[in-house]
């Protein structure tokens, strides 16, 4: 385990060209290349080193080139965004955690497009809330490479990047964080922050959700939450659902946080686990 606290071990699951794809670690079986000039930087924490094994690229001709990781969850994602659009997306299915296939995932989709690691200018990935160890996960992969490759950092919270899938002009976001919790906050149309990220009983959390016009809910699941409203003045309110994979949101969020100069250093990114203390006991990872 590394000094950030990320185990990286073997991992491979097959992937196809060019799709949206789920990817399952039962695939897994090949080892991530190592040893490079690059790895040195990373501090001994063998976080992607074969990822940087190619030289770099003369940056003649900056273009914007983001590469974002998601890994709070059971399902997690890759995306690639290159100036204004969306590249590839892809899903991640991981039970047991992301650890032993991430980076393997992450250097298959970088050569799929023909990406030199630097020529990234910006690594982004959600910082929580979610599953402890995916957090650390997600954040120490594009902390150690953007700190090898000189590139910049933007974390997006998990509820940010659920938040843009909604449509409504007040966005009431929610994600389960087990124990009978969920997480939650309320985001505007341009998905800036309307009251802090909390983490309550659903009762609770819904009593601090303004009941005016205009507002809905987002959501990757909402069935379990349906007793709850009904009978209420929520009942009528529209619920958006979200897809599984995020990566391809956090890559546009953080196009947007990198044009405005909103991107920091790898070693002032830190995690938004909004339940802290109990972290390690909410989650079974």
């Amino acid at each position: 385990m590394g000094r950030r606290g990320h185990p990286w071990g073997r991992g491979l699951l097959r992937a196809r060209n060019r799709a949206r794809r789920t990817v399952h670690p039962s695939e897994a079986a090949h080892p991530i290349v190592a040893g490079n000039s690059y790895a040195a930087p990373v501090r001994n924490e063998h976080l992607g080193q074969g990822l940087l094994h190619q030289p770099r690229l003369p940056f003649s001709a900056v273009r914007l080139r983001i590469v974002a990781i998601d890994t709070t969850g059971e399902f997690g994602s890759l995306a690639l965004w290159e100036q204004t659009a969306l590249l590839e997306e892809v899903t991640l299915h991981a039970p047991e955690g992301f650890s032993q296939i991430l980076f393997e995932q992450l250097h298959r989709l970088l050569r799929r497009h023909g990406w030199d690691p630097a020529s990234v200018n910006c690594w982004a990935a959600t910082s929580g809330p979610g599953s402890f160890t995916g957090v650390r996960v997600g954040l120490a992969a594009v902390k150690g490479l953007a700190e090898a490759l000189h590139a910049k950092v933007v974390a997006v919270s998990t509820l940010q990047a659920l938040a843009s899938y909604g449509q409504a002009p007040l966005r009431a976001v929610l994600m389960d964080a087990r124990r009978g919790e969920v997480y939650g906050a309320l985001y505007d149309a341009k998905l800036q922050l309307v009251g802090p990220e909390v983490v309550a009983s659903f009762g609770q959390w819904l009593a601090s959700v303004p009941n005016v016009p205009g507002v809905e809910f987002v959501t990757f699941d909402f069935t379990p939450f349906l007793p709850a409203v009904r009978g209420t003045a929520f009942e009528g309110v529209p619920v958006r659902l979200a897809p599984r994979a995020l990566a391809g949101a956090v890559a546009r969020i953080a196009a947007e946080k990198f044009r405005s100069g909103q991107a920091s250093d790898p070693l002032s990114v830190d995690a938004n686990y909004v339940r802290r203390a109990d972290a390690e006991l909410s989650w079974k990872d």
